[in-house]
C-alpha cells in the first residue's frame, strides 16, 4: 500500500491505509484525521448523478423536514434577523433552503448538477448550509475554504453529516455502502478544519457541526 497518499482535507501525505470493503479502500489522515477513498476508486460524476437521481427528497416531505431541523433549528437560533444564506449542495429538492426561508432568511442554491450558478459565490453570506455534502466531497479541503471566504464576520456555516466513531464501528458501518460518499469526518476532524479556518465550532447534534466565523475586535 502506497502510504503517501495525500489527504484531501489537510493536503498532508502522512496518511496510512484504515479499512478495506469489498468495494473500496479507506485511508485516514494522521494528522486531521479525515478518513477517505482514492481518488482511483471514486465515481464518475455522470455515476454519481445517476444516484442522486433516484433520490425522494420532497420539499414537503414531513419526516425528511424533521431530519433537517437538527440543523435548521440549532442555526436559526443563532441567526440576526435578516440573515443571508446560501444552501451548498442542495440537491434537487431544496427543503433545508426552504425551511429557513419560511422562516426569513434569505437563500440562495448551489449545487453543481442542479443549481450549477457560480455566480453565487460573488456574494457573501451570513450563514451557509451543507447538509449531507461534505462526506460527497473528492476535495474537501479547498472546497471548506473556499465556503469560509464567503461567510462574513460572525456568520456560520452549519454541516450535517454522520461521524466517524472508531475503526470498529467503520468497519460495519451503513454510511459507506453509499458508494457517492467518499469523505468521512470524525469530532476530532471538524476541530482540526475549525483551527484552520480560525473558527470556533459546537456540536449540538450527533450528526451536526456548526462553525463561526470570528468578529474582529
Amino acid at each position: 500500500m502506497n502510504d503517501r497518499l495525500s489527504c484531501p482535507l489537510c493536503h498532508r501525505d502522512d496518511t496510512a491505509h484504515y479499512h478495506r470493503d469489498k468495494w473500496r479502500d479507506y485511508w485516514q489522515c494522521r494528522y486531521c484525521e479525515l478518513v477517505f477513498v482514492p481518488p482511483s476508486q471514486q465515481l464518475s460524476p455522470t455515476e454519481e448523478k445517476a444516484i442522486y437521481d433516484r433520490h425522494e427528497n420532497a420539499i414537503d416531505d414531513a419526516g425528511y423536514r424533521r431530519f433537517l431541523s437538527r440543523l435548521a433549528d440549532p442555526l436559526l437560533a443563532r441567526l440576526p434577523p435578516g440573515a443571508s444564506g446560501l444552501d451548498f449542495g442542495c440537491g434537487p429538492g431544496p427543503a433545508l433552503a426552504a425551511m429557513l426561508i419560511e422562516r426569513g432568511v434569505d437563500m440562495r442554491l448551489y449545487d453543481p448538477f442542479y443549481a450549477p450558478d457560480r455566480r453565487v459565490f460573488e456574494h457573501c453570506y451570513d450563514v451557509i448550509t451543507a447538509s449531507e455534502v461534505v462526506e460527497h466531497l473528492s476535495a474537501p479541503g479547498s472546497e471548506l475554504e473556499r465556503l469560509a471566504a464567503r461567510l462574513r464576520p460572525g456568520g456560520w456555516m452549519g454541516i450535517m453529516t454522520k461521524r466517524v466513531a472508531s475503526r470498529k464501528a467503520f468497519a460495519g458501518w451503513h454510511y459507506t455502502r453509499d458508494l457517492t460518499h467518499v469523505a468521512f469526518f470524525s469530532e476530532t476532524t471538524f476541530h482540526w478544519l475549525a483551527g484552520h479556518l480560525e473558527m470556533q465550532v459546537e456540536f449540538p447534534a450527533a450528526d451536526v457541526a456548526l462553525l463561526q466565523k470570528p468578529t474582529p475586535t
